[in-house]
């Protein structure tokens, strides 16, 4: 189960470092560099937590430790990289996950091109947009949904123990369900555009 998490991670790392133009909405290289550094950042910076979680206490430990750990981890993370970096999807475990409108059509069009045949691992996008009176640049890239760990506290049968901790902790949860394969949400960035 270590390793299946481990390889989810590095997975979505190695995706990063692709030579994908995220079709380019009028950034420049230097702005698309630096989103795709900190969603390495951030995924880097949150599995061994995740790991070292469900390695001393399993997944219920695994979804204490991303609900006490992520943000600040993001937090970390943006200010490394001088943006805003974090998690969103279509169907939100943590409310204060949820898209605003751009993120939303982007994750509708990830959706259908992934129900089209595109590798999700490979679907990304960014462009300039304007945001209160100042250009900012948006991007975001598409997190696939693995088969382990993920479904263990995403997929369609979740153990009991599993289900309780997640409505404990999350009770308006709507993150479960998933397939392999599927769209399970997006890394999300947002920066002052050069």
């Amino acid at each position: 189960m270590i390793r299946s998490l481990f390889a989810a991670t590095v997975l979505a790392c190695s995706t990063l470092a692709g030579t994908a133009s995220a079709q380019d909405g009028g950034a420049n290289a230097a702005d698309l560099a630096k989103a795709r550094g900190a969603i390495k950042g951030l995924a880097e910076n949150l599995r061994p937590t995740l790991v070292n979680a469900m390695k001393a206490g399993g997944p219920v430990a695994a979804i204490e430790a991303c609900q006490g750990a992520a943000p600040g981890i993001a937090a970390d993370q943006s200010t490394a990289h001088g943006v805003t970096v974090g998690r969103t999807a279509l169907l939100v475990r943590n409310p204060a996950n949820a898209p605003d409108a751009w993120e939303r059509k982007v994750l509708e069009s990830f959706a259908a091109k992934i129900e089209a045949g595109a590798a999700p691992d490979t679907v990304d996008f960014g462009e300039v947009v304007e945001e209160g009176g100042r250009k900012t640049f948006r991007y975001m890239k598409a997190i696939p949904m693995a088969a382990e760990p993920c479904m263990l506290c995403h997929g369609t049968e979740l153990k009991p123990e599993i289900a309780a901790e997640i409505t404990k902790r999350y009770p308006q949860d709507k993150a479960v369900g998933f397939t392999p394969g599927k769209l399970r949400g997006a890394f999300t960035v947002k920066l002052s555009a050069n």
